[in-house]
């Protein structure tokens, strides 16, 4: 017992100076962890989107929808980058070059031609778009959309809704669609 007993005297005298400093006031920092602070060197983020960009992405994007479902291949080409991806919540990598993507669109323009698919317009849900700077890159573009099936003599159907990100390249001068992630696509009622 006078063993604990002088233990727990020489601990309380041990650690009484540090139980003094931890209930003391902030100790001030010291030059030299000042200097290294100093040496922390952020990137500020890229600029928010100029109005003017914002449009100009918002028409590249009806021009996109507008080839795509009016099947105005040659305009779709001149929109699409030659390293192209499309990632889509369905059906995973669709495609994986500007070439590949033509040729399914190739396909289902012909599909619908035939009547073994049908016709479709895609409308932006107004207010969702937004458009974010990637700087030394180009700018993405997120937004929510309604797809709708087109059939003669009947009003259009909703046949679903999702969201999309697209990423926009400035290549030689004109913006070019490099990636597309299409997601949260849920059938309508």
């Amino acid at each position: 017992m006078r063993r604990f007993v002088l233990i727990s005297t020489l601990a309380c005298f041990a650690f009484a100076p540090l139980a003094s400093a931890w209930a003391a006031e902030p100790v001030a920092v010291e030059p030299a962890a000042e200097r290294a602070q100093s040496n922390i060197r952020l990137t500020p983020g890229a600029l928010p989107a100029s109005s003017a960009l914002i449009a100009e992405l918002a028409e590249k994007d009806r021009q996109l929808f507008d080839a795509v479902f009016g099947c105005k291949l040659d305009t779709l080409a001149k929109l699409i980058a030659d390293d192209f991806e499309f990632v889509h919540d369905k059906y995973g990598l669709t495609a994986d070059s500007g070439a590949k993507f033509m040729d399914g669109m190739r396909q289902n323009c012909k599909a619908q031609d035939a009547g073994t698919n049908f016709r479709a317009r895609r409308e932006l849900i107004e207010g969702t778009m937004t458009v974010h700077v990637l700087n030394d890159y180009g700018a993405m573009q997120m937004g929510e959309h309604r797809f709708y099936a087109l059939q003669p003599g009947q009003a259009d159907k909703l046949t679903e809704t999702g969201k999309f990100i697209d990423l926009w390249r400035r290549i030689d001068g004109e913006w070019k669609l490099a990636r597309v992630i299409s997601y949260d696509h849920v059938l309508a009622e």
